[in-house]
């Protein structure tokens, strides 16, 4: 117990540090996200991954609290996944090379002495899923880090009641220093995860959901694994939706995430990231809640309706138009009343 408040501490105060310090080299080097109005160094995802890495390995070798070989694998598959997302922060990365890099760390990682090969493959497409919607998630100040946090803790607390303590810490150590991000991800943020951290972030948290469920009825293990991912496919299916019924690529990026459309309706960043973390911490605590037993798996169809709702709410919110052109609109021209007093106001 103690050894993992030192931890999590440990790897929030080094995230916190390794963001800040690395930002400027970020931005000589070019590493940044160009979608936001000023270039965001993306110098939280490598501080991410290696606060993560640093603190659980350590807290490995010291005995303190073995990982044991099911997260020492996720670990070292997920550090390839973070380098594949690095690259993609670099340079342009198309988006096949992520799905089948991403596809291959899962496919090491999933027990399938336990869920068999049927249900592995399942897995494998689950957590290439939920890594690919983390990346998707990170397209507001503080988003992606306030829904990781929130779901680390949830897999933790279901690991916790498997005994997989070296599980439950490394999602632990994983909470902490997205925590410490988020110092520097806040609205107005000065630092971006990224696709190495946002890869990261979501292929461990999935991978992790998968061991702790293995063994386990596939109708409870999918009504677990969704409802704590639930936020993430609502962004996914909302944008797949979106572009689709407006006959756009949808790999061309554009302002319908969840977060986008929120603003739209009045909300601030602040508020909009909050909102999504709370609606993200009601699907995480119906999963652990069927985790644990407390109560039936049918519960996940609250969940189900309410990312439903969430869905078509949003989906229905249209994305601002500007000038008059692009609607096919000419303008009315001034009267002459008004370009005379513009005259005068002009000299």
């Amino acid at each position: 117990m103690l050894y993992g408040i030192l931890a999590a501490s440990s790897a929030l105060l080094l995230a916190a540090v390794l963001t800040g310090l690395l930002r400027m080299s970020a931005l000589r080097l070019g590493i940044v996200d160009r979608r936001w109005r000023r270039p965001m160094p993306l110098s939280g995802g490598v501080a991410v991954v290696a606060a993560t890495c640093v603190v659980a390995a350590v807290g490995d070798r010291q005995g303190s609290t073995p990982l044991g070989p099911e997260a020492g694998r996720l670990l070292i598959a997920g550090a390839a996944v973070a380098l594949l997302g690095l690259v993609a922060d670099v340079r342009r990365v198309k988006a096949r090379f992520l799905v089948g890099g991403t596809a291959v760390a899962a496919v090491c990682v999933v027990p399938y002495e336990e869920t068999g090969v049927p249900a592995g493959i399942l897995a494998v497409g689950w957590i290439v899923f939920v890594a690919l919607g983390f990346k998707a998630l990170d397209h507001a100040d503080g988003l992606a880090g306030t829904v990781g946090v929130v779901t680390a803790f949830g897999a933790a607390a279901c690991a916790a009641a498997e005994v997989m303590d070296g599980l439950a810490v490394l999602l632990s150590v994983l909470a902490a220093a997205l925590t410490g991000f988020l110092m520097h991800n806040w609205h107005p943020a000065r630092a971006g995860l990224g696709a190495c951290g946002a890869l990261f972030t979501g292929f461990v948290l999935a991978s992790a959901a998968v061991t702790t469920r293995a063994g386990q009825d596939l109708a409870s293990n999918a009504a677990v694994l969704f409802a704590l991912s639930a936020l993430v496919a609502a962004d996914v299916v909302l944008v797949v939706l979106a572009r689709r019924l407006s006959g756009r690529s949808l790999l061309r990026p554009g302002p319908d995430h969840l977060a986008h459309r929120l603003r739209r309706l009045g909300l601030t960043p602040q508020g909009a990231s909050v909102l999504l973390g709370v609606t993200a911490f009601g699907g995480v605590l119906v999963a652990v809640l069927v985790h644990l037993g407390w109560i039936a798996a049918g519960g996940v169809l609250w969940v189900a309706g309410g990312v439903l709702v969430l869905v078509v709410g949003l989906l229905l919110v249209r994305p601002r138009v500007k000038p008059a052109a692009r609607s096919g609109v000419v303008p009315r021209p001034a009267s002459p009343q008004v370009t005379t007093q513009l005259r005068v106001r002009n000299g």
